[in-house]
């Protein structure tokens, strides 16, 4: 019985395979709203106003960001928890692929969220004029929030690090 209860489990880390497989249709939706953006921008590149177009500079450098975030989840995460990903020879290989484990996947997703967090908070900013200063102070703290988390994850990895070779060593 045990061994069958085993041999689930295992097998159950294919319910995964979908869900990154769902995240490449979120990736192609991701470059359509991109390209969208870059048409509009360009239609109305004569009409907008410098910190109009910074805006939404801003706002493709955001969705660049986040489409790297989703590769770098769905990639990491299938090789991860699922199984590796056979690429040929003859296929380009990412240097990443095969060496991100969870600990460093959950490292390069804190700092991507920050780095998007950041862009986000800079396009609040340059539009502030706009915004009232109670939003302002809430974009803020949610940024603050982010950077004191992904610190603090750092941090627990590097402790964690420590203390296994500590155990290891003893």
């Amino acid at each position: 019985m045990e061994q069958i209860i085993e041999r689930l489990l295992y097998r159950a880390r294919w319910i995964l395979a979908p869900i990154y497989l769902g995240l490449s249709l979120a990736l192609v939706a991701l470059g359509i709203k991109f390209f969208q953006e870059v048409f509009h921008l360009i239609l109305h590149i004569l009409e907008l106003k410098e910190a109009d177009m910074v805006l939404v500079v801003l706002s493709l450098i955001d969705m660049a960001m986040v489409g790297g975030l989703i590769v770098m989840v769905m990639m990491s995460g299938y090789e991860n928890f699922v199984s590796r990903l056979d690429v040929s020879e003859d296929d380009e290989k990412l240097s990443w692929l095969g060496t991100m484990d969870s600990s460093s996947l959950k490292a390069k997703i804190a700092a991507s969220i920050v780095a998007i967090s950041s862009i986000h908070l800079l396009k609040v900013f340059m539009n502030a004029p706009n915004v009232a200063n109670d939003k302002l102070l809430w974009y803020v703290i949610l940024h603050i929030t982010f950077v004191v988390s992904a610190f603090a994850m750092g941090l627990l990895d590097i402790l964690a690090a420590r203390a296994r070779r500590a155990a290891v060593q003893s």
